[in-house]
C-alpha cells in the first residue's frame, strides 16, 4: 500500500463501512485510548446497571438479595449464565467470583486434589512467558501440598522470547510422564500470541493430565468453545475487554464433569443454594460452577458487567472478533509501512493473534511515556514492547492511524529523550 493509501482519508472511509464504533457510549479519558487489554473504560451502559444496584440498595436494604432485579442472592449465577455463550460452556459450567489470581487458587488447587485422588501425576505444566501472577499461585498450591514447586513446576521456554509452540507443549509432556494439569493462557499478554485451545486440551488429555486455562486477555475480544473442547477449566478477568471497571470480580470455568467435587477453598457462597441458610457446619458444594465462588459476592463490582454484557449481546461477539481482527491488521499494516525502526513481535496470522498488537524498540519505555505526554494510552511491558490495543467497541480506524502518526512524529523529533529511564512504577 503507498502513503495516500494508509493515509486519513482510507481510515475515516474504514470506519464509515464498519458500522460497529459505539464509542458515544464510553467515557473515554484520552483522546486516543488504546489500553483496552490493561483497563476497559466506562461506559454509560455499565453505569446504568451500577446505579440500578445502589438504587436498589437505597430502596430495598437487604431485601435486594430476595427482590433485586435479578435477586442479589443468584447474582453470580446469573451473570455466569449470560457469560456463558461467549465462552463456549453450558450455564452452569461458568460464574461470576472471586479474584483471577484467586480463581487460579482454588481451581488449580482442587485439580491437583484430583490428581492424587486419581492417582494421576502432579506436576504442572506452564511456560516462560506466563503473567505473573499464575506462577505465585501455582507453586503455592504445590507448597500447601508439600510438593516442592522446583521439581512439579515443568516450565516450556519460548523459542523466540515471545511466543510458544504447540510442540514445544507436547515435547515437555512427552519427557515428563507424570504431569497432572497443563496450565496456559489462551493469549499470551506480551505478545499478544492466541494458542490453540482444542490442541492443547487435546495434548493434555492425551497424556492424561487436565487442561486449564488463563482466558484473561481473551474474555470478550475473542469468542471460545470451551465444553465443545473439552477443557477441564478456566479463569479470566472482566475488566479488560469487558470494560466492568478496576479490580471487578472474576469469571471461571469448570466442567461439568467435576461439578459436585470439594473445592480446594471453600468458602459458603459456594455452598448449594437450597440449604445455604440452614447454617450447617458441614460444607455441601452447589453442583455447579457456583461452588468454586468463595464468600459472598461484591455487588457493586459485580453490577457494571450486567451492563457490558448488553453491549456485547447487542454487537455479537463474533461481529466483536471480526472487528478486532481488522483493526489490529490495519495497525500491523501502518508500522510495517511507517515505522521501520520498530517490530511487530504479535503473530501475523490472525487465528494466532489476540487483541492487543506488540510494537518492540530499544526505547519502548520512554516511547510509551511520550505517547501518554500526548493523550495516546499504551502501555510498557518489559524489555522493549509497548502494547497498542484497538478494543473494537470504542476505538476506530481513524484513532489507530493517529496513534501510529504521534509514534512517528516521536521518533523523528526524538521526543522520547526528554523522558527518564524505567523506574518501578507503573506502566
Amino acid at each position: 500500500m503507498d502513503d495516500h493509501e494508509l493515509g486519513r482519508e482510507r481510515a475515516q472511509r474504514l470506519d464509515d463501512a464498519a458500522g460497529v464504533n459505539l464509542r458515544d457510549r464510553f467515557y473515554l479519558p484520552d483522546d486516543l485510548y488504546l489500553d483496552g487489554n490493561s483497563l476497559g473504560p466506562l461506559s454509560t451502559d455499565a453505569e446504568r446497571s451500577l446505579q440500578r444496584v445502589i438504587d436498589e440498595w437505597r430502596e430495598r436494604g437487604i431485601r435486594g438479595w430476595t427482590d433485586g432485579e435479578p435477586p442479589w442472592f443468584h447474582y453470580g449465577e446469573h451473570l455466569g449464565t449470560r457469560l456463558a455463550p461467549l465462552v463456549g460452556a453450558r450455564e452452569d459450567e461458568v460464574v461470576v467470583a472471586n479474584s483471577t489470581t484467586v480463581n487460579i487458587h482454588t481451581l488449580v488447587g482442587t485439580f491437583l486434589d484430583l490428581c492424587a485422588e486419581s492417582n494421576r501425576g502432579q506436576k504442572i505444566v506452564v511456560n516462560d512467558l506466563d503473567f505473573p501472577t499464575d506462577h505465585y499461585a501455582i507453586r503455592s498450591q504445590l507448597r500447601l501440598r508439600g510438593l516442592d514447586p522446583d521439581d512439579h513446576l515443568v516450565i516450556v521456554e519460548s523459542h523466540d522470547g515471545r511466543t510458544l509452540r504447540e510442540d514445544d507443549i507436547a515435547a515437555a509432556l512427552d519427557e515428563h510422564d507424570d504431569v497432572g494439569i497443563v496450565f496456559m493462557p489462551s493469549v499470551f499478554y506480551r505478545s499478544g500470541q492466541l494458542l490453540d485451545i482444542d490442541s492443547v486440551t487435546d495434548l493434555a488429555h492425551e497424556h492424561d493430565a487436565f487442561a486449564g486455562f488463563d482466558l484473561a486477555h481473551s474474555v470478550g475480544a475473542v469468542p471460545h468453545s470451551l465444553a465443545e473442547s473439552g477443557v477441564d477449566f478456566a479463569v479470566w478477568c472482566h475488566y479488560k475487554y469487558l470494560n466492568a471497571g478496576p479490580g471487578a470480580i472474576a469469571g471461571l470455568y469448570v466442567h461439568r464433569d467435576y461439578h459436585g467435587e470439594l473445592p480446594a477453598l471453600a468458602g459458603w457462597w459456594g455452598h448449594e443454594k437450597e440449604t445455604q441458610f440452614e447454617m450447617q457446619l458441614t460444607y455441601t458444594p452447589a453442583r455447579s460452577a457456583g461452588a468454586w465462588q468463595i464468600g459472598t459476592i461484591p455487588i457493586l463490582s459485580a453490577a457494571p458487567l450486567a451492563g457490558v454484557l448488553d453491549i456485547v449481546d447487542e454487537v455479537g461477539i463474533e461481529t466483536v472478533r471480526e472487528r478486532s481482527v481488522e483493526l489490529t491488521e490495519y495497525l500491523i499494516s501502518l508500522v510495517d509501512e511507517r515505522l521501520p525502526e520498530c517490530t511487530v513481535g504479535t503473530p501475523r496470522d490472525p487465528d494466532r493473534r489476540g487483541g492487543h498488537v506488540a510494537i518492540e524498540h530499544p526505547e519502548g519505555y520512554r516511547i510509551n511515556e511520550a505517547l501518554k505526554a500526548r493523550g495516546v494510552v499504551v502501555d510498557f511491558r518489559p524489555p522493549n514492547v509497548i502494547r497498542v490495543c484497538p478494543s473494537p467497541l470504542y476505538v476506530g480506524f481513524e484513532d489507530v492511524w493517529e496513534a501510529v502518526e504521534h509514534l512517528r512524529e516521536i521518533l523523528d523529533e526524538g521526543a522520547y529523550e526528554q523522558f527518564e529511564e524505567r523506574g518501578g512504577g507503573v506502566t
